[in-house]
């Protein structure tokens, strides 16, 4: 029973976020409490806890982390500048006289806007503010619509630049050195950032066109669920340009300059916040009132995530102390198939974690405990972050608790029932699921890029 300590701390861990306590403090608690037990059993040595100073300092100096909280700013910056909401009008307008008009509206103004936040709850809670309103009143099928709403939100999840690309970059580069180094090769390669976002660009692109199909087909099964605009009012081309433009702009100076190598993600993020800043100042949406509250969701947002970092050093070296990377590694060689059979098997495990862990709980944790084992399998690290981020999207869609599902609920209108809700998404979440098991039979989707690119 010794040796499955580790498991037990997890399962620990899992249990008492469960209950509602904070993740940082759950996972910096139950590793001590785990500690301080094996101390006074003898199977853990405190030495381990005292490369916590050198691994928080680390944290400190990471370049790459500094994009976290200059991305979370430009998200903030554009929700906060009422660009999504100009857009959604004019893209409707252009859209009006099709069947699913404005669902497929919804579809590209949501990726615009997951591209420019990469938050999840984020972009889920502006449109269904913005969207769901609209697309009620035009005489769309609540499920319909409030699904459509919930699965577009989540592409903030693989569009980049997300926030949870960001996070599983700077892991799986760790994961990738540690893989490396435990077979023997002491000149390891890296995997950064920048080639996690290269790799998610055309999965996210497959995404939104089926997205649009689906919309597209419903339509046509039934027109009374997503009808055409009973009025088509003209669209100005100068209103559209002037709406799309400047968000367009931003994601190119910021994807661009990151794809072409010119900055890194962490100066691309820079370019980002101040473009972000520079449009809500144009638009004449920047008060002092309204910069005060973009500047305090940024520092509350990136508090979370440095303090659940720091949660899961510490836990992630207790785990370590008790032998859990030997535990995890062994577990995956008894598993049939391989390196297939293994992350078959952790694919399962994180879907099932989605329910109720945030991805940024997933990432810290179990990328940690799980990466290196399966990388030194010889899994290629890109193309395993975006398994990952694509699972984790599915699972926030998937009922009962789907993250997704509980910031469209807390937005939507009382006639919008929660069986609707999640009746809505089941579309979604099997076209997530095909999506996913595309990208497993056909790994160069994900990789043809950033080896292109290199």
């Amino acid at each position: 029973m010794i040796e499955f300590l580790p498991l037990f701390m997890f399962l620990a861990v899992c249990l008492v976020i469960l209950l509602g306590y904070p993740v940082a403090f759950s996972l910096a608690g139950i590793a001590l409490i785990f500690a301080a037990f094996g101390t006074a059993i003898g199977h853990f040595d405190m030495a381990f806890l005292q490369a916590l100073p050198n691994r928080l300092y680390g944290t400190m100096i990471n370049q790459t982390l500094v994009a976290i909280p200059l991305f979370v700013l430009m998200g903030i910056m554009l929700e906060k500048s009422r660009l999504a909401e100009d857009l959604l009008n004019n893209m409707a307008q252009l859209f009006g006289k099709v069947r699913g008009g404005l669902g497929i509206s919804v579809v590209m103004v949501g990726a615009l806007l997951a591209a420019s936040t990469g938050i999840v709850g984020a972009t889920v809670v502006t449109m269904g503010l913005m969207s769901l309103p609209t697309m009620l009143k035009r005489g769309y099928n609540p499920a319909f619509a409030a699904g459509t709403i919930c699965a577009t939100g989540t592409l903030g999840q693989i569009i980049p630049p997300s926030i949870a690309l960001v996070l599983l970059g700077d892991i799986l580069s760790t994961a990738y050195a540690q893989a490396q180094l435990s077979i023997g090769i002491f000149a390891p390669k890296t995997v950064s950032v920048g080639d996690l976002f290269m790799g998610a660009v055309i999965p996210g692109l497959i995404l939104v066109g089926c997205y649009c199909a689906y919309i597209g087909f419903y339509a046509r099964l039934r027109p009374e669920g997503a009808p055409a605009a009973d009025e088509q009012k003209s669209v100005e081309t100068v209103a559209l340009l002037s709406s799309l433009a400047p968000p367009m702009l931003l994601i190119i100076a910021v994807l661009g300059s990151i794809l072409s190598g010119i900055a890194t993600p962490t100066e691309a993020a820079g370019v980002g916040a101040f473009g972000a800043s520079l449009l809500a100042l144009v638009r004449r949406q920047l008060s002092l009132q309204r910069l005060q509250e973009v500047l305090e969701g940024t520092v509350e947002v990136t508090a979370m995530v440095f303090m659940i970092l720091i949660g899961a050093a510490i836990f992630s070296l207790v785990f370590r102390g008790f032998g859990g990377e030997e535990l995890v590694t062994s577990m995956f060689a008894s598993i049939p198939g391989g390196a297939v059979g293994a992350t078959l098997a952790v694919m399962v495990v994180i879907f099932i974690l989605g329910f109720i862990l945030d991805f940024i709980e997933i990432t810290f944790v179990v990328v940690p405990i799980v990466g290196p084992a399966l990388l030194a399998m010889g899994v290629d690290p890109i193309w395993l972050g975006i398994m990952i981020a694509v699972n984790l999207q599915t699972s926030f869609l998937t009922p009962p608790f789907g993250f997704a599902l509980f910031y469209l609920r807390g937005v939507a209108p009382k006639e919008v029932l929660t069986s609707d809700i999640y009746r809505g998404v089941m579309p979604y979440i099997a076209i997530q699921l095909g999506v996913l098991l595309l990208l497993a039979l056909w790994p160069n989707l994900v990789t043809w890029l950033p080896g292109k690119m290199q």
